[in-house]
C-alpha cells in the first residue's frame, strides 16, 4: 500500500519505518524542515535498538520518504497515521491542537477516498472530532480510524513487528478491510487483530498503560512497606509474580515511573474520568505516589550525609529506562534538581541520554566520558537507570575511585548480601541496607 505518516516523532518514524519494513510505500511528513532534511540524508534523529538498520534499509531501497509538504505526502496515500503530539495541557488534559490542525488541513485537500488513522494516544472522542473536522471542508468519502500504539521504547521495533495485539476502532467496513490487509504480515503467528468501535480502541490504550502504571506504582508501595516492617521486596516480588493471575512483569521496584507515556496516559485519563463526572481515585493515588517515589532516594543520601551541601556525587543513568535517550518525566532529573538545590554537585554517565539532558539542564552537572570517570572525588554513587553496562561493573574501582564506597540504588541492580561482602554502604528500595 501507499502510506503516509504525519509525525516523525518517535511513534511516527517507528510507524513508517516498519511498514516500509514489509513492501509498503511510505511518506513520512513533518514540519521541522531541519529533521526532514536529516532524515532524507540518512541520519536517524531518534535512539531506537533495532530501528537504524531497518531506516537504512528502506530508505536505501526506495520504500520510505520524507517531506514536509503535506499536500504532497498525503497525494497517493491509501492511508494517512496521524502519529502527532498530544501533549498535557494546564489541566492535564490531552493537548489535541496538532492533530486537529492536520485533520484541518486534510480536509481542505483530499481529493479521493482515504482511511485517516489516528496513531496518537487521545482522549475518548477523538476520532469523532477528528471526523468532524474534516468534514467541514472535505468533498469525498474517507473514514477515521482509531489504531492506537503500543510500543515499548527500548524494544519498540520488535513490538511493531510481532505485536502482541493489533487495536482497530471502526464500524466501516471498508476502513476495516484495509487496515487488516496492512496489518496482515505482522499477526501471521495467531495474535488477534481486535475490532472494536472507536471509542473502546480509544480507552484501551489508556486503561492499559494506567493499568500498568498503577501496578508499578503498588510495588513502590509494598517496597516502602517492606522497609518498615524489616521484610525483602525481592522475596515478595517472587511470591505475587508467581501467581499467574498476577504475573512477573511490572513488579519491580524502583524510583517511579516516568517517560512520554505512563505520566501523561495516566493524567489524561484522570482529566477525562473527571469531565465525565467521575472521580478515579486509584488513579489520583497513582499519580501522588510516583511523584513522591521520584526522590524516594534523597532522604536516605541525606540521612547518611546529614548534610548534602558541598558533597559530590557521581549519578549513573539519565533516561527514564534503560536502551532509550528519553528523558521526558526521569527520576534522575528530579534528583539532580533536589541535590543541587540543596548545595551538592553531581557528574552525570548515561549510555545515551547525556545530549538530551545537556540541552535542558546546560552545564548544571559535570558530563562523564565513561561510568567511572564520573565517580571520581564522588563521596557517592546514586544510580537511576537499570542500563545492563551498570549490572556487573567493576566494584573494586568503584570502591578505589568514590571517596567512601557507599551507593545509593534506585533500581535494585545488585545483591544486598554481595554489596554487604564487599565492603560497601548499599541502600535500595524495599529492602535492608548492607551497611559498613
Amino acid at each position: 500500500m501507499k502510506i503516509s505518516v504525519v509525525g516523525t516523532g518517535y511513534v511516527g518514524l517507528v510507524t513508517g519505518t516498519c511498514f516500509a519494513e514489509t513492501g509498503n510505500d511510505v511518506t513520512c511528513v513533518d514540519i521541522d524542515a531541519n529533521k526532514v532534511q536529516k532524515l532524507s540524508n540518512g541520519q536517524i534523529t531518534i535512539y531506537e535498538p533495532g530501528l537504524e538498520k531497518l531506516f537504512e534499509r528502506n530508505l536505501k531501497q526506495g520504500r520510505l520518504h520524507f517531506t514536509t509538504n503535506l499536500e504532497e505526502g498525503i497525494a497517493d496515500a491509501q492511508v494517512i497515521f496521524l502519529a502527532l503530539p498530544t501533549p498535557p495541557g494546564e489541566d492535564g488534559s490531552a493537548d489535541l491542537s496538532y492533530i486537529l490542525k492536520v485533520a484541518d488541513h486534510l480536509g481542505k485537500i483530499m481529493t479521493d477516498y482515504k482511511v485517516i488513522v489516528d496513531k496518537s494516544t487521545v482522549p475518548v472522542g477523538t476520532a469523532e472530532k477528528v471526523r468532524e473536522v474534516i468534514a467541514k471542508n472535505c468533498k469525498t468519502p474517507f473514514d477515521v480510524v482509531s489504531n492506537p500504539e503500543f510500543l515499548r521504547e527500548g524494544v519498540a521495533v520488535d513490538d511493531f513487528m510481532k505485536p502482541d495485539r493489533v487495536v482497530i476502532g471502526t464500524d466501516s467496513e471498508e476502513a476495516r478491510k484495509i487496515m487488516g490487509e496492512l496489518y496482515g504480515p505482522y499477526v501471521r503467528q495467531g495474535n488477534p487483530i481486535l475490532y472494536m468501535d472507536e471509542k473502546s480502541a480509544e480507552l484501551t490504550k489508556y486503561a492499559a498503560n494506567s493499568f500498568l502504571a498503577t501496578k508499578i506504582t503498588f510495588m513502590n508501595e509494598i517496597a516502602i512497606l517492606c522497609e518498615k516492617l524489616g521484610a525483602d521486596v525481592d522475596m515478595v516480588r517472587r511470591g505475587m509474580g508467581s501467581d499467574d493471575r498476577i504475573g512477573k512483569r511490572f513488579l519491580f521496584p524502583g524510583i517511579g515511573y516516568g517517560g512520554s507515556c505512563f505520566p501523561k496516559d495516566v493524567q489524561a485519563l484522570a482529566k477525562s474520568s473527571q469531565e465525565a463526572d467521575y472521580d478515579f481515585r486509584i488513579l489520583n493515588a497513582v499519580m501522588d505516589v510516583n511523584e513522591a517515589q521520584k526522590l524516594f532516594l534523597i532522604p536516605k543520601v541525606t540521612a547518611y550525609f546529614n548534610d548534602v551541601k558541598g558533597k559530590h556525587f557521581a549519578l549513573w543513568g539519565l533516561a527514564f529506562k534503560p536502551n532509550t535517550d528519553d528523558i521526558r518525566e526521569a527520576p534522575a532529573l528530579y534528583m539532580i534538581d533536589a541535590l543541587t538545590n540543596a548545595g551538592a554537585t553531581v557528574s552525570v554517565f548515561d549510555p545515551e541520554a547525556m545530549p538530551n539532558v545537556k540541552s535542558v539542564i546546560g552545564d548544571k552537572v559535570k558530563y562523564a566520558e565513561n561510568q567511572y570517570d564520573c565517580l571520581e572525588n564522588a563521596d557517592a554513587l546514586v544510580i537511576a537507570t537499570e542500563w545492563s553496562v551498570f549490572r556487573t561493573p567493576d566494584f573494586e574501582k568503584i570502591k578505589s575511585l568514590l571517596k567512601q564506597p557507599a551507593i545509593f540504588d534506585g533500581r535494585n541492580l545488585f545483591e544486598v548480601s554481595r554489596m554487604q561482602e564487599l565492603g560497601f554502604h548499599y541502600e535500595s528500595v524495599g529492602r535492608t541496607p548492607a551497611k559498613i
